[in-house]
């Protein structure tokens, strides 16, 4: 196994097998990991919100939110020569870390960011093939490239393999 290539909160990075990417304290912000099976090449993104539409462009981190880092992590795939039609998708995390007022938007931002996550890969057609969303607990996100297979780690609990 190759050494693993760490994705930190509000950035992706992009790369081909056999490296393995890997994301830590996926808590509410949610894992994107999008391949191309036949090119090998793939990224994970770490995914802090769901949209941009509340700040101002010249002062966003487009890696940030779900609507921007997607979005610019295809096309930078395609750059790299994978098939329009060949993206997968695997995703992760979204949880409700802490107990918060019914009603706040603060406790539901995880299930927010799973919801335009979805929504953004919906409109560019790319399909979810795995997902281990939701719930109450972190997770950390590794994506073996030379696979496709995505591996999750939490607390108290087995590796699971999607």
């Amino acid at each position: 196994m190759s050494q693993s290539i760490v994705i930190g909160i509000s950035d992706y990075k992009l790369a081909k097998g056999p490296e393995v990417l890997v994301t830590y304290a996926l808590g509410s912000c949610v894992g994107v990991c999008l391949y191309d099976k036949v090119s090998k090449v793939g990224g994970l993104s770490h995914i802090m919100l769901p949209d941009s539409t509340n700040f101002s462009n010249r002062d966003i981190n487009r890696k940030k939110f779900a609507d921007t880092a997607i979005v610019d992590l295809v096309d930078e795939m395609k750059r790299a020569g994978c098939g329009n039609n060949r993206i997968v998708a695997k995703i992760a995390g979204g949880a409700q870390m802490f107990e918060v007022q019914p009603g706040s938007k603060l406790g539901a931002i995880g299930e927010r960011n799973i919801v335009c996550v979805k929504q953004v890969l919906n409109q560019l057609r790319i399909p979810i093939l795995a997902e281990d969303t939701g719930l109450n607990f972190g997770r950390t996100q590794y994506f073996d490239l030379a696979t496709g297979i995505m591996k999750i780690q939490s607390l108290n609990r087995r590796i699971e393999e999607f």
